[in-house]
C-alpha cells in the first residue's frame, strides 16, 4: 500500500497495476503510465541520478527494452555513455553473450565485443528488478569483459522475488526508487 510517507509515493501513484498479466496470479507493474507524465519521468531520472552524485560512471548499461529508455535519459543527465544489452540476434557486429535461466527455459543477453573493457566503471539500469535473472546475467556479461559493475539502479523493486538481494549477494550495490511488497 502506498502512503504519503512512502518514499517516492508521487511516482508510485503513477504506476498502473494490472492483475493477472501476463498470466493468472501475476501482478504486472506498468511503468508506461509514469513515463507518459513528462514531469514525473524527469523527476524519476533526477532521483536516479542522485544515487550517483559526485561519482558518475563511464557508462550506463541498459537492458532491452525499457532499460534503454531509463539508461539513455540518465546517461544524458550525467554526461556519460550508454551501453545497450540486447536480446539474442539483435546486434550486427562482433558480440559477446551470456545465456541465463528463465522460469521455463533460457534467454541470452549480448553486447558488442568492443562496448566496454577492462577497468570500465559501469552502472546497470532497468525499470524493474524482480527475480534478478536478467540483471545478474548483465553483470556477468559486463564483468566478463573486465569491467566493474559497481551499482544497479531500478525504478521499481519487487523485494519478495529476491532479485535485489541476489545482486547484493553478488557484490553489486542496489538502489531502487519504489518498492512494491507482496508482488
Amino acid at each position: 500500500m502506498i502512503t504519503q510517507e512512502t518514499p517516492n509515493a508521487d511516482l508510485a501513484e503513477l504506476i498502473r497495476t494490472i492483475p493477472d498479466h501476463p498470466k493468472p496470479g501475476i501482478v504486472f507493474r506498468d511503468i508506461s503510465t509514469l513515463m507518459l507524465d513528462g514531469g514525473a519521468f524527469a523527476s524519476t531520472i533526477d532521483r536516479l541520478a542522485e544515487a550517483l552524485e559526485g561519482d558518475p560512471p563511464e557508462l550506463i548499461a541498459g537492458t532491452e527494452a525499457r532499460g534503454f529508455i531509463f539508461a539513455s535519459a540518465l546517461a544524458y543527465r550525467l554526461g556519460c555513455g550508454v551501453l545497450m544489452l540486447r536480446k539474442r540476434g539483435k546486434l550486427p557486429g562482433p558480440r559477446v553473450s551470456v545465456e541465463y535461466a528463465l522460469e521455463y527455459g533460457t534467454d541470452m543477453l549480448e553486447m558488442h565485443d568492443d562496448a566496454c573493457g577492462p577497468g570500465a566503471t559501469i552502472v546497470l539500469v532497468d525499470d524493474l528488478i524482480a527475480t534478478g535473472g536478467t540483471a545478474l546475467a548483465a553483470v556477468e556479461l559486463l564483468e566478463g569483459r573486465g569491467s566493474h559493475v559497481r551499482q544497479a539502479l531500478f525504478v521499481i523493486d519487487l523485494p519478495d522475488l529476491g532479485g535485489a538481494q541476489r545482486l547484493r549477494d553478488a557484490g553489486v550495490e542496489v538502489h531502487s526508487l519504489i518498492t512494491f511488497d507482496g508482488d
